[in-house]
């Protein structure tokens, strides 16, 4: 159990500072989708209610401010592996609750809006940016947020370096 929640609580930071760009990537569309959850009922409070989840009001609210501070870690490099894999978590219940159905053409939610617009390739298409996200944050969750992040400032920052002199 220590292992794997040192294995969480620290990950490896020497990675490239470009890896920069996917947590400016995925961190940006979280931390905007969260908002819009806010802004636009259809995006949050209505979305789970059409969906059926429980607690549709608190449940969308929590799943917000979740995508909200999560986004902002992950734009500033900080529990960089926690955030990933809540959000890996998130993801595939999202996909899980809102893909399956339109495979039958069975979703509550607006159909797509151009075909393909039930089955296997409107899955591929509607699920597009879902993957991406994915894929992103299990590419965080292994590799860690590399050098241009807090944690690297903050593991670096423990560590004394002396230097010999001869």
């Amino acid at each position: 159990m220590k292992k794997s929640m040192d294995w969480f609580l620290n990950p490896p930071v020497t990675g490239q500072s470009n890896i920069i760009l996917l947590r400016l990537m995925a961190g940006s569309v979280f931390l905007w989708e969260g908002i819009l959850k806010f802004v636009y009922p259809n995006q949050g409070v209505g979305r789970f209610t059409k969906l059926g989840f429980p607690n549709p009001e608190t449940l969308a609210h929590l799943i917000a401010v979740g995508e909200i501070i999560g986004g902002l870690l992950l734009l500033f490099g900080l529990l960089t592996r926690i955030v990933s894999l809540y959000f890996i978590v998130q993801m595939i219940v999202a996909v899980l609750t809102t893909k399956i159905a339109l495979y039958y053409g069975t979703s509550p939610l607006p159909m797509p809006p151009a075909p393909p617009k039930m089955g296997i390739w409107a899955i591929f298409h509607e699920i597009r940016s879902d993957y991406a996200q994915i894929l992103t944050c299990l590419f965080l969750l292994l590799e860690g947020p590399g050098r241009r992040s807090l944690d690297f400032i903050i593991t670096s920052s423990k560590k004394v370096y002396t230097i010999n002199e001869k």
